[in-house]
């Protein structure tokens, strides 16, 4: 094979990208919404293209050349390069009015953004933002690959490509059926707490592994059995005495409007709190509207939100390789 002298198309690289990343035609296909035949095809037509083998192909998997490992970090730098290309761009061409694309967890997006998003639009008129939900770390992964402008999340992993202006810490309560011997009292101590069946979410939420360290740590016994898949299914479960469970601050205030129907409390001298930030690319363009936006936010929270949760004062900052 020769290389011919023309660059190559952004899908082909594309492509290229995402089989090294995952060193499988069938998984890399998924993930771009294609069809596996396809990507083969494309990846052929690029190593005729180049003029080289970019993959090993065996029976027992996928493995990157010599060749395309000394090509790998050049594609990502092109794919990087395009995605900023296309966000000046967008920029430039919607002019005032601009819709950023935010990602926020289920166990929080729902509980928050209807105390924020109001005030917001009225702060800034001209912006728009498109709201889709998902698990912190698919959050994460999204905003890296440009999915997302903006993510609101409790960040379980640092990255120096991402800036993060933490917002807010919010507290999970321990909450217990009406008829239950802890019910009445305003704290418990870990100990009461100690073989209690504990109910939470389902393990694809990163709700679930916040209660299972909280178990851990009190010795309470996690239901895995009994899974609920939302908050509000969640808090069914106890009310029918299935079990306690711990409710994030924003769910309480935001839905609890029957508070007779279970009993809310804190374990005494063990805050329990999750901390949420707004992040961002370091590369984005609209990284000085992000930093003002978040200013906003924090203070809209402090004002109609100051009894469910606090304020953390930190400045934005970049996040540390792990």
């Amino acid at each position: 094979m020769q290389f011919n002298g023309k660059s190559p198309s952004i899908n082909q690289i594309r492509y290229f990208v995402a089989v090294a990343k995952y060193l499988s035609f069938r998984q890399a296909a998924g993930i771009l919404g294609i069809s596996q035949p396809t990507l083969t095809s494309q990846i052929n037509a690029l190593e005729t293209h180049l003029g080289l083998t970019l993959f090993e192909r065996s029976r027992t998997g996928t493995l990157l050349s010599p060749q395309g490992k000394a090509l790998l970090d050049a594609a990502e730098e092109v794919l990087q390069a395009s995605q900023r290309f296309s966000e000046i761009a967008r920029d430039l061409s919607e002019g005032e009015v601009v819709t950023y694309r935010l990602g926020i967890p289920p166990t929080l997006g729902p509980y928050l953004l209807p105390f924020v998003l109001p005030d917001l639009h009225k702060r800034k008129p001209g912006l728009r933002f498109y709201v889709r939900e998902g698990a912190p770390s698919a959050l994460q992964h999204g905003l890296l690959r440009g999915e997302y402008d903006l993510i609101l999340s409790p960040l379980s992993g640092e990255n120096s490509q991402l800036i993060t202006q933490p917002l807010f810490k919010e507290p999970l309560k321990f909450v217990t059926p009406s008829d239950h011997k802890l019910t009445g009292k305003a704290f418990v101590r870990p100990e009461e707490i100690t073989g209690e069946k504990v109910l939470t979410l389902e393990d694809s939420h990163h709700f679930h592994h916040q209660v299972q360290r909280i178990c851990d740590e009190i010795g309470a016994d996690l239901q895995r059995d009994y899974e609920g898949t939302s908050l509000d299914t969640l808090r069914q479960m106890v009310v029918m005495g299935m079990g306690v469970a711990f409710l994030p601050g924003l769910y309480i205030h935001s839905e609890l409007h029957k508070p007779e129907a279970l009993h809310v409390c804190e374990i005494a001298d063990m805050p329990i709190e999750r901390q949420h930030s707004l992040a961002w690319r370091n590369t984005a363009p609209g990284r000085k509207t992000f930093r003002e936006i978040s200013i906003i936010i924090k203070e809209i929270i402090e004002t109609r939100l100051s009894n469910a949760v606090t304020i953390v004062n930190d400045t934005p900052k970049h996040a540390l390789n792990r």
